[in-house]
């Protein structure tokens, strides 16, 4: 899994963990944020929250096109610099009026600017180490293992944002509101953390920043005809329309899956079940399935030695944190969100080896092919809910039963979020993949920022799931995200031919 990628991939992943624990970890308690803060209803506060959602993932198309320019190293630095001051504005407790409110949205609008600054730019270049016809054949699981990176810091964001907002109410005595801002403040530190990395480890990837002028030659041995170029275009952009809808769905994990957490799901958890909240554990989980895997991958007997000693020492380690297991513990909405992430982390080696086993036997599905199984997973897991909801109220009733509401449990999510986390692998890491392979030479920037502009569309319409909490019965919520999610693989499907041509 990790042998045989170069240097560059790990500088460049390790620098993009540490601004996503800082987004993640923001992002986490804002939806609440904003209801609690300012007072706003689900749907407003979905509004607000699917539009900054958009921004994130719009902007780095503008942030493409400059950095085809100008380069794609400059644009990732101005990117962090400016999400700084993003987050410092943020983290400032102004109150609940309408000057305060004004400058979150400015705050808002620096963070999604400079992360589309960043975020593309930084995938173009992860894409540009794999153009070495030496690393070429490791593309798929270079994109697995910088997903992989992205997601070990969202994993530990829910619990730092929660633990940070309990510290500073405790500890510190600020009211719940302001305790918020506190979070947001993590946003900064974790920046410094990643330009330190950036700029450490910038002598494995420099090559790949790109702004240097080229030659007539190099130009000349990326130039494609405009048939091909035209080709390239409308296959990426067909992709784009689909994956629109599998993020609608699957940002409902901050929307109405949140609000699902936080309104419908069991508040207290005992037992082992309990455990499933401590991100410690979920950390030894992970030690557990990657010492398996070199375990049985290690070609010297040191090197299987060490595996089975993490094995032993981390299943002790969950021995013993169950034996101080007492009572029950608080359950909080926003930790719900650290489960994606953790299952990111914990399954990506076990994708990379299927797919990989798959490989060498010529049967390993093509990168547009498993987009559409993504779509498929997610529409599952929606069905799930579906389930999970039969015999519950409506949230308007739900908020008025008061002793009277029935709540389901936390493993209906948990599991929900599994099968997500499937639909995920499958789609995203290979999305971006597939982009930074098809899109054409000169304007790799641009279609990596349209590849976000996608998942912008797809961040609007999460809003739909917001104005659809109220009212209406929970399954027919659900069932909207099951119907655009099979639709959209079923579109896929039909276009497999033609983006397979243009994949080889």
């Amino acid at each position: 899994m990790f042998e045989g990628q170069p240097k560059g991939l790990y500088a460049l992943a390790l620098a993009n963990t540490g601004e996503r624990f800082g987004y993640y970890t923001m992002i986490a308690v804002f939806a609440l944020f904003l209801r609690a803060n300012f007072g706003l209803t689900p749907g407003t506060a979905g509004l607000i929250y699917s539009i900054f959602l958009s921004l994130v993932y719009f902007l780095p198309l503008i942030g493409g096109i400059l950095a085809d320019k100008f380069g794609y190293g400059k644009m990732v630095t101005l990117g962090i610099i400016v999400m700084f001051f993003g987050y410092l504005f943020l983290s400032i407790p102004l109150g609940g009026n309408m000057m305060a409110m004004v400058c979150m949205l400015v705050a808002l609008f620096f963070i999604s600017f400079g992360t589309g600054l960043f975020k593309g730019n930084l995938q173009v270049m992860v894409g540009n180490l794999y153009d070495d016809p030496k690393y070429s054949a490791k593309r798929d699981s270079a994109f697995s293992i910088f997903y992989m990176a992205i997601n070990i810091g969202a994993l530990f964001a829910p619990t730092a944002a929660v633990k940070i907002k309990e510290w500073a109410e405790t500890s510190l005595g600020y009211a719940s509101n302001d305790a918020y801002h506190f979070s947001f403040a993590v946003a900064c530190l974790s920046l410094v953390i990643s330009m330190a990395i950036y700029y450490g480890f910038r002598y494995t990837f420099r090559n790949v920043e790109g702004g240097e002028k080229k030659t007539k030659e190099e130009l000349a041995v990326e130039e494609l005809t405009p048939q091909e170029t035209k080709s390239r275009i409308v296959a990426l952009c067909l992709v784009f329309a689909v994956v629109i809808f599998f993020w609608m769905a699957f940002h409902q994990n901050g929307l109405t899956l949140t609000y699902f957490a936080d309104e419908f799901t069991q508040k207290t958890a005992s037992g082992v079940q309990s455990m499933a909240f401590d991100v410690v554990n979920l950390v030894m989980i992970i030690f557990i399935v990657y010492s398996l895997f070199a375990l049985f991958q290690s070609k010297t007997s040191k090197g299987k030695l060490i595996a089975a000693g993490v094995i032993v020492l981390s299943i002790l380690v969950l021995i013993w944190k169950y034996t101080r297991v007492e009572g029950s513990i608080d359950v909080s909405a926003p930790i719900f969100q650290q489960f994606n992430p953790f299952y990111v982390v914990a399954l990506t080696p076990v994708s990379i080896g299927i797919f990989g086993a798959l490989a060498k036997r010529g049967k390993e599905p093509s990168a547009p092919r498993k987009i559409a199984y993504g779509m498929l997973v997610a529409a599952v897991a929606y069905c799930v809910m579906i389930i999970a909801s039969q015999g519950l109220l409506t949230p308007n009733e739900q908020k008025a039963a008061g002793d009277q509401a029935e709540f389901a449990s936390a493993n209906w999510l948990i599991g929900t979020y599994l099968i997500l986390t499937f639909g995920e692998l499958l789609l995203s890491p290979m999305g971006i993949s597939f982009v930074s392979k098809v899109a054409p030479p000169k304007y790799k920037g641009m279609m990596m920022g349209g590849w976000f502009v996608a998942t912008a569309f797809g961040n609007i319409l999460v809003s739909v799931g917001g104005y659809l909490w109220g009212d209406l019965p929970l399954w027919c919520v659900w069932s909207v995200f099951v119907g655009l999610c099979l639709l959209s693989a079923l579109f896929m499907f039909s276009m497999m031919k033609r983006l397979e041509k243009v994949a080889k």
